[in-house]
């Protein structure tokens, strides 16, 4: 089953914790601390892989967890790292921040696998907790307190697969896209006589001699509001812009009034000329990316083995010249004209530039940038909870022992000397509120 859009989330491993310990040897005299560190996290890799062409592992387990470090240890045994997970996925995947809502809307890019080998750390492991060894001084010789690792980062993430194609195959359901490809490649498309016969694009490589080849891709088969997600509607789009030329396969064998409207109905284009059905799928084009329409085309006008109109195919001929594109008669039922279409794609190609993503690659993707005397103070409109955070806070916590008399007491002259006290009295604090500082609450005394 072909899968190209899925939602997991990722987690990187939490760094271990230090250890408290002191050395007790017979002969070693004020041995002093020698608790480890821990270990750190593993983080969560991405990489381009170009044995894969869908998403299907990821379509079940939705969770991915890289291993956690281990904890310190006594004689300052450092605890060990956590593996990193590496998640293999196929080359044109895109990984986006969020899972977007059921109206199409896109997250920021956190990476663009578009290319094999590609790799990309997406979720850093939690650093790993000093043991009580480095914080011996001359006036402390026996910290009793280490540091806690550092907890992994968790995202929601969409993986959105773009296929990486040279050309690709578009035009209206039934023009004879997947046949044009079983008759120039080894693919085996499913062929039938009704609309949407393809539900998932088809890659096939076109091979003209030992010299020259590309890759040609099978669009499933677009129609009016396709760019607002009618019929097949975006889930397919994306996979045109991954193409450098566009080969628009247009029915020539129709026979409409040349009166008919050019709006039509959504999924019946049997009001259509040649040239209008070539304009109909272009204005989609245009509205879901205008850069789409500058993109080489060559249309293949098809089916010519049948009876056609002399003179609407004489008005695409000159449409196409006036655009610049080259134009092809083909029948994909014969194989007429497939070998002048495949070399005519294939000087194309030669004189394409590559093509452009149309997206923008975050480093760093969506956290705000928190110094560490970056401080928050705010109170709870529903509890009337007073909460304090930030980084500086975070990691005083980490190697403060709350329980100590001389502990408590420098926890609080920190709290004062930041100015934290103060805020909180702007605030309104009372005695007896509760101050909550991440998973610590106190009671607040003058």
């Amino acid at each position: 089953m072909f899968i190209d859009h899925v939602r997991i989330t990722i987690a990187s491993g939490s760094g271990g914790h230090g250890h408290i310990s002191f050395r007790r040897e017979k002969y070693v005299p004020n041995g002093g601390p020698d608790g480890g560190d821990g270990g750190r996290g593993g983080d969560v890799i991405f990489v381009a892989d170009t044995g894969m062409n869908t998403l299907t592992d990821f379509r079940y387990k939705k969770k991915f967890t890289a291993q956690a470090g281990e904890n310190g240890g006594k004689s300052r045994r450092s605890g060990k790292n956590g593996e990193h997970l590496i998640l293999k996925v196929p080359v044109g995947t895109l990984v986006r921040y969020g899972w977007g809502g059921d109206d199409g809307e896109k997250g920021m890019v956190m990476a663009d696998l578009n290319a094999p080998g590609v790799q990309r750390t997406l979720a850093k492991g939690g650093r790993g907790g000093r043991g009580n060894q480095h914080f011996a001084t001359p006036a402390r010789q026996a910290p009793k307190f280490c540091e806690d690792g550092k907890p992994g980062k968790e995202y929601k993430v969409t993986l959105e697969l773009k296929l990486i194609a040279d050309a690709g195959i578009i035009g209206f359901p039934n023009a004879g896209k997947s046949t044009l490809l079983s008759r120039v490649t080894a693919a085996k498309p499913k062929i039938a006589d009704y609309q949407f016969t393809t539900l998932a694009p088809n890659l096939g490589v076109v091979r003209l001699d030992h010299t020259t080849e590309f890759v040609l891709a099978d669009i499933p088969g677009l129609i009016e509001g396709a760019s607002q997600g009618v019929g097949l509607g975006f889930d397919f789009l994306r996979h045109i812009e991954r193409t450098r030329v566009l080969v628009h396969v247009v029915d020539a064998a129709r026979f409409p009034p040349h009166e008919a409207d050019f709006t039509g109905t959504p999924g019946s284009d049997d009001t259509l000329t040649p040239l209008q059905a070539v304009k109909k799928i272009n204005e989609e084009l245009r509205l879901y990316n205008p850069a789409l329409l500058e993109r080489p085309q060559i249309i293949a006008a098809n089916k010519i083995d049948l009876p056609v109109d002399p003179s609407q195919l004489k008005e695409l001929e000159e449409y196409a010249a006036a655009k610049g594109w080259p134009m092809f008669l083909i029948s994909g039922a014969t194989g007429q004209g497939m070998q002048e279409l495949m070399r005519g794609v294939s000087h194309v190609l030669a004189e394409a530039p590559e093509a452009s993503s149309f997206e923008t690659d975050y480093e760093t993707y969506f956290e705000p940038e928190r110094r560490e005397d970056y401080i928050t103070v705010e109170k709870d409109g529903e509890d009337g909870v007073f909460r304090v955070e930030g980084p500086g806070i975070e990691r005083m916590l980490g190697y403060t022992n709350l329980a100590d008399e001389r502990g408590f007491a420098f926890f609080q002259r920190f709290l004062r000397d930041k100015g934290i006290i103060d805020k909180l009295e702007e605030l309104g604090i009372q005695e007896n509120d509760t101050v909550q500082i991440y998973e610590h609450e106190f009671d607040y005394w003058k």
